[in-house]
Parts: C-alpha cells; structure tokens; sequence
C-alpha cells in the first residue's frame, strides 16, 4: 500500500505496518489506521503515519526507558476491544511533544497507546491517575552524555 505523507513523502508500507483504531484516536476520531514506523531499529521512539491524512503524524516512544515506574490499568472493555489476552504481544506508546529545544521533549503519560501487534489493534486510552499529566520530561537532566569513540 502506498500512503503520503507531508514529512516523508510516498511511502510504500506493508499491511502488517498498520495499526487500527477501532475507536480513532481522542480528537481524531475519523482517523482509524496508522502505519507504525519505527524511527530506528533499536530506538523507543517511532512514528504513527496516518493512512488518510497526509499531515497527520505522531511522534510516539515507548515509556518504560524514561519512566520505569510507569504504570496504568487497562480496561476490560478496551482490552477485549483490540483483542488482548496473555498470548497476544502488546506495546505501550505515548505521543511526544517535540519543542524547538529538543531536550525538552515531553511524553503525553496520561494517554497511552496500547498496540496488540497479533491483531495490528490499537486503542488510545486517558488514565484517571493525577499523578501523570500530558507534559512529563523525557531528559529532564538533559540528553545523556554521547560515549567517547573507543570505549
């Protein structure tokens, strides 16, 4: 399938890269599938392309290396409604907010992505947990430090 996209073109992107949102995506409730593109092989971070809408584009990371207590209960309705269950893989997203600075990105902690890769399901869900909020740090103490060549 080939899909366009005004950050990246014509982009010619396999079935199994689509994800479906039953439900679309809170304010983008038209929007129901996306292709999945990982920014890069070993990286959290990836991009939602959507199939419809050229310029929509998420930039999405996967929590869990930024905030290692993050947690959050997903209900049985959403659960049923991408088709989880233990045997089904699923992963964790959050949208990134990407300032001019980019050491000051932020992670959306109270609306995760929650894709089960067996079905290519997703669903958008908005926690009712005060202790996370749409603008959580990513490198709060600013990006790592680059390891020196040959170490």
């Amino acid at each position: 399938m080939v899909i366009e996209s005004t950050r990246f073109g014509s982009l010619e992107v396999d079935d199994q890269d689509i994800i479906r949102f039953p439900q679309g995506l809170p304010g983008f409730d038209d929007e129901k599938a996306f292709a999945f593109l990982p920014y890069g092989p070993d990286s959290p971070f990836a991009f939602l392309q959507s199939v419809a809408e050229p310029a929509l584009t998420f930039f999405v990371v996967e929590p869990f290396p930024f905030f290692t207590d993050y947690e959050f209960e997903l209900s049985d309705d959403l659960a049923k409604e991408i088709g989880m269950t233990a045997a089904a893989p699923f992963q964790v997203f959050c949208i990134v907010t990407v300032p001019d600075n980019l050491e000051e990105m932020t992670a959306n902690l109270l609306a995760p992505l929650v894709v089960n890769w067996k079905e290519r399901r997703a669903v958008q869900t908005v926690l009712d947990n005060k202790g996370y909020t749409t603008r959580h740090r990513l490198f709060p103490a600013g990006f790592p430090p680059k390891p020196k060549e040959g170490k």
